[in-house]
This record gives structure tokens, sequence and C-alpha cells, in this order.
């Protein structure tokens, strides 16, 4: 094969990093691209390393091997520089690895790499998938620019300019169209694009992209249906597992939700998350081996990665709770207390040590435990998740503190209260109580005060009060920062007073605030998507 000035300068304009743990491989590969004309070459021997010059300075080209010795492994570094914003859409990551096994590609195609070249290499070969690379990035460098400073508006126009221009790279800017639209809560236009690809072809990615609007929207049968048919026609493709599993889940199908996470853990058994979500049900249906194993295999996953959390530590530690070993549970959270420097998970742990006490009959340290977890979330309940909140609340009704529970339980019901099963879950504890009575009078009392406040901020709004609104939702979000109605109606008293008195750039901020917390709180809240059009609109 020929190759032009042209493909000789397209290496020259662009900075490159090569990332591998062997020198001689560091320095072929260095030889290799200056022969293509590369000119500014930067070399990384371990994760650590890569992820520090990542940090440092923007690099069009990524050549990473997937096992890098002690430490990170090409993965994680991939995972933690897209986590982090370390690359963006127009820097190309390409592995280059010895490694070809079945879970290895198909876990490290799970963070979309631009290309996988397995070892060993030439010189033609890493010229000619490189420069597809670079063409392909080269398309998408205007929409990281728009991204990067918060235009989704202008990054959806210009994937339809190419896209009208007939860009050899349609997948990719049709992918990222769906996937800007959904991010913008524009869920309705991104399910139009995938119906009409679908109309066309039957691909993989639009299907499931299908039936997560359908799984977003409750549409659970739609969304069965369609990921069914993607993972049968598609054995391979992760993502269908999944999404499948979810939608299980939210139809209390466990037993087959377990099944199909299984299964996906077996084709990739190195991603975090998926062994996270396999332990957390099987936990929920009593499968306590499968629990463990699948927690304890996270845990170990997790040492390296960005993704690591203490809720792996906290699951095995129930489970060994359940399984009345009481040294090991203890001992796990002992681990959290050592390897996490986050509050929330230092009293999460706490509020677990209380509960695997009082299961295992040492009631003084129990009581002990709940007397540091009421003092700890005494000022910080409202903006705690609520599952932390509702099992604080337990171990603390449970050795004997009523009044201090009731009101932790209020503070789930008021942040919650359009959530049905919570509701049941604060009941549950409230019986195991002997507050049943009691418990339901204040779930009631506690929905109407919401109910009424949320009433009144829209009966302000509505009657031009916008001033009066805002402060009273303002309030109202002091005392319940994670109820997604009250930011919702704070966000659209804002946009009001903006639409009357002008655009401010810290009402602005805050609204944006309200509503990316309301999509964190429920990713198919229809109103994200109206309310975040109407904030475009006055930045226009």
């Amino acid at each position: 094969m020929m190759f032009t000035n042209d493909s000789h300068n397209a290496f020259a304009e662009r900075r490159f990093l090569i990332v591998d743990d062997f020198q001689g491989m560091r320095s072929m590969l260095r030889e290799m691209l200056k022969t293509c004309g590369a000119k500014d070459i930067d070399a990384a021997s371990n994760g650590n390393e890569a992820i520090n010059m990542l940090e440092k300075g923007k690099y069009d080209v990524v050549l990473c091997d997937y096992t890098l010795g002690a430490g990170k492994n090409g993965q994680q570094v991939l995972e933690e520089a897209k986590f982090r914003n370390l690359i963006g859409l127009a820097t190309g990551w390409v592995v280059i690895s010895a490694e070809k096994t079945q879970d290895m590609v198909l876990g490290a195609a799970e963070y979309t790499p631009d290309d996988y070249i397995v070892k060993p290499v030439n010189e033609a070969t890493v010229r000619t998938r490189l420069l597809k690379v670079m063409a392909r990035k080269a398309a998408l460098h205007d929409i990281e620019k728009a991204l990067k400073s918060n235009d989704y508006k202008r990054a959806i126009a210009l994937c339809d300019e190419q896209l009208v221009a007939r860009s050899p790279y349609t997948s990719d800017l049709l992918r990222m169209k769906t996937s800007l639209l959904m991010k913008s809560g524009q869920n309705d236009k991104a399910k139009a694009v995938f119906e009409q690809i679908l109309a066309q072809r039957d691909i993989p990615w639009a299907k499931s992209g299908l039936a997560k609007i359908h799984l977003l929207n409750k549409d659970f049968d739609v969304a069965r249906r369609l990921l069914s048919e993607v993972v049968e026609a598609n054995r391979t493709y992760l993502e269908g597992y999944d999404l499948l599993a979810k939608t299980l889940e939210e139809v209390g199908e466990l037993d087959e939700a377990q099944h199909v996470l299984a299964r996906s853990a077996e084709l990739s058994p190195n991603s975090m998350t998926r062994q996270r979500s396999l332990g957390e049900i099987a936990q929920k249906r009593g499968d306590l081996e499968v629990a463990e194993k699948s927690f304890r295999k996270t845990i170990s996953l997790g040492e390296y990665s960005v993704f690591k959390t203490p809720a792996a530590h906290i699951g095995l530690a129930k489970v060994c709770a359940e399984k009345n070993n009481t040294a090991e549970a203890i001992r796990v959270l002992g681990e959290v207390h050592k390897q996490f420097d986050d509050p929330e998970a230092t009293l999460h742990a706490k509020v677990i040590e209380g509960a695997v006490q009082s299961k295992s009959g040492n009631l003084v340290e129990a009581r002990k435990l709940a007397g540091e977890v009421a003092a700890m979330v005494k000022d910080s309940a409202a903006r705690l998740p609520a599952h932390i909140t509702l099992e604080a609340a337990d171990l603390i009704m449970g050795t004997g503190n009523k009044d201090a529970a009731s009101e932790l339980l209020k503070i789930v019901v008021q942040n919650n209260h359009e959530n049905q099963q919570l509701i049941e879950d604060v009941k549950k504890v409230f019986v195991k109580g002997n507050m049943e009575q009691a418990g339901n009078d204040l779930v009631e009392s506690s929905l109407q005060e919401v109910v009424q406040t949320n009433n009144r901020g829209v009966a302000l709004a509505k009657e031009g009060k916008l001033d009066e609104a805002v402060t009273l939702m303002r309030n109202a979000k002091a005392m319940m920062p994670n109820n997604k109605r009250i930011l919702l109606n704070l966000a659209y008293a804002m946009i009001l007073a903006m639409k009357k008195n002008g655009r401010d750039n810290g009402m602005e901020r805050e609204a944006r605030e309200c509503l990316d917390r309301v999509q964190k709180l429920d990713p198919g809240e229809k109103l994200y998507g109206e309310y975040r059009a109407m904030l475009e609109t006055l930045a226009t």
C-alpha cells in the first residue's frame, strides 16, 4: 500500500501517548510512529503514570496495552480516563495487546476503545489502523468543543450537519446524537431516531437504546421483548444482557434477572458494576453463595479501579451476617473505614455494624453504635441516600430510641413522597418498633405537608408572585434536598422568573443543578427534558 504526504502529515499534526510496561515495546512503537511521521510522542510504563500524563496534557491518540504489570490494567486506565474526562470524543484510544481471550476482548470492548490490535504488530498495520481512527475522530472534533461548553443543542446540530452531508461515520454520529438527546432529556426525539434506524436495519445498539427509553418510561413489557430479541440474536452483546436484567428486576422477576446477569458475567467477568449487580440480586433472592462470590470478586476488581466504592464491602458484610459469620462481617466493615475516606461510607459501615451486632445478640455494642449513628445523621439525614437513612432508622428504632428513628423516617418520607415502595418500607420499620398507628399517622401528615408546600409554590408561580415562589421552594429544598418534585418546581419557578426579569447567571446555574439532581434521582422524569429545553432557550 502506498502512503501519501497527507497521511505523513496526519501523524505529524497529532500528539501520541504510548502506554506499555515493557521498554522494548515502548521503543518499538515509538519508532513505528516516527516512521509514520509522528513528532510528538510520550510514553508511560504503568497505569498510574499514564493517568498522571493524561491529567497534565491532551493527547490525540493513546496506544495502550491491556496488561501493565502491578496496579491498573489498560481497561482500568481507559475507564478512569473517560470517567474523569481526561480524554474527549476526538481522542483515539487503541488497545495494543497480546491478550485475545474472549473475556479480555469483550471486557475491553465495553469501554469502547476505537480499535483493538493484537500483538505482534508491524508498521503497516499500525499506520493503516491509526489513520482510520484519526480520520473518524476528526469528524467529532467540533462536537467535542460544543460538549465542553455544555452546549448540547449545538452538538446535536453538528451531528445533523454531518449526517445531512452523508458523512462516512454515520453510525458514530447517530450513536452520538441519540446519546446527546437522552442526556438532554429529549427521550421522545431519541426514540424517533432509534425507530428510524431500526426501520432500515436491525442494529443491536439502536434496539437496546429504544428498549432503554421504554424502560425509563416504565413500559417494561416492550423493553423486555426488545432486549430479549437483542441477546437472542447477539449472544455477546453485554449491554443488552445488563438492561434485560434491570428490566426483569423492575418487574420482580429476580430469578430470571440473576440468570441473565450470570450469563453476562460469564462472558465478561471483569466488570465491577456487573459483578456487584449480580451480588445484589443474589442477596435479595437469598442466594448467599453467589452473592458472597460476586461481592468478593467486585472487591478484588476494584482495588485499582476508579469505580471502587464501599457498596461491595457493605453487601459482603450483610451476606456474612446472614451466614452468621459475625467476625468476618466486622472485619469487612473495618476495611471500609480503612479504604474509604468518606463520611457517608463511614456512616453506612457503622449502621451495618450495629445491625450485625444486634443480630448476633451483642445488644450493648449495638446500642452504642446506634447512638453514634444517631449523632452522625442528626444534621445530614436529608442529604443522604434514602436507603442509608432508612437502615439507620431501623437500627435506632431496634435499639429503643423511637423518637430519633421517627425523625429520620419522616425525612425519608418527605424526600421521597412519590416513591410508594419506599413509603411501605418506612411503615415496616414502624411496625417492627410496635408503632404501627403512630407511624401511619406520621407518614400521612408528612405526605400532606410536602403536597401542600408544592401546591403553594405552584399557586404563587401561577399568580405571578415569582420571587415568593422561588423563596418558598428554596426553603423547601433546604429541608428536602432529594425531593424530585420540590427540585422541579424550584427550577420551573426560577425559569419563569428569568423569563420575566432577564437572565441571572447564579439563578440559571442553580436551576441547572436542580435539574441535574432530578435526572440522577429519576432518569425517566419527562419534565427534566422540558425544563432543560426552556433553560437552553433562555441561554440563546
